[in-house]
């Protein structure tokens, strides 16, 4: 099988910090891959690698069969394939949550104002959100804004969606009307990338957990396998300090 993602040798750097070490990663089509580790393991920065948001210093990362990390690429058409959420949401404030929406759809794709209107409505229908077409960011609640924030990463049709910290801004009792989203998205035939400190859901959601450490894959596998029989010294470490903090929830 022909990966969705390859992630070869790649290298990362910020001055003298090496954020990512010799990474290399095989994602299938469709697979739910979580990515977890103590902050500054290099998860987020992996995603925005994927993304084009950050150059990498050296190895490759093909979609399919392209190449995306060539020197020079317009990174646009790659991210109409690759989607992303951020942490802190990313919304335009002055736009109503469908034009938050619609922009792309009318921008990137062409769509006119009707068809993106049509398609707004359906994911915001989809997401528990219908009533809310009109309102503006700052008049809905952190879970609010973020599932605005996956519709519209969704609108574009990505084949691959990067999540990053999606719930570490949100109030406790919001981060579970998120997961609900993610779960609904299992499944559907789309490839997503977690970057995680929601233990418990990455264990549910999960095809592949890839613990990160100094910059570097530690340790993948299964994540029954992960959660319960670590074998780098690293993730057993990482995931008692987990559990001692009582993090391990769903």
């Amino acid at each position: 099988m022909t990966a969705k993602l390859n992630i070869s040798n790649v290298y990362k750097s910020f001055g003298a910090n090496n954020v990512l070490a010799d990474v290399s990663l095989k994602i299938n089509a469709g697979e739910v891959v979580s990515f977890i580790g103590a902050s500054g393991s290099g998860k987020t920065t992996l995603l925005r690698c994927i993304n084009l948001l950050e150059t990498i210093d050296s190895g490759a990362i093909h979609l399919d069969d392209l190449e995306i990390t060539t020197i020079g690429r317009d990174p646009n058409p790659i991210r109409r394939r690759i989607g992303i959420v951020f942490q802190s949401f990313n919304l335009f404030p002055h736009m109503t949550v469908e034009r938050n929406i619609t922009l792309a759809l009318t921008k990137v794709l062409g769509k006119s104002p009707d068809e993106a209107r049509a398609a707004a409505a359906t994911l915001l229908n989809r997401f528990g959100l219908a009533d809310k077409t009109s309102a503006y960011p700052d008049r809905l609640s952190g879970g609010q804004q973020q599932r605005v924030a996956i519709a519209r990463a969704l609108a574009l049709n990505p084949e691959v969606l990067l999540l990053d910290e999606i719930t570490s801004a949100l109030d406790p009792e919001l981060v579970g009307e998120v997961l609900d989203v993610v779960r609904e998205l299992k499944g559907s035939g789309i490839t997503l990338l977690l970057a995680t400190h929601e233990m418990g859901f990455a264990r549910e959601i999960s095809d592949r957990v890839c613990f990160l450490a100094d910059g570097t894959v530690a340790e993948q596998g299964e994540p029954e396998q992960m959660f319960t029989t670590p074998r780098d010294q690293r993730t057993q470490q990482f995931l008692q300090r987990v559990i001692n903090a009582g993090r391990m929830r769903g």
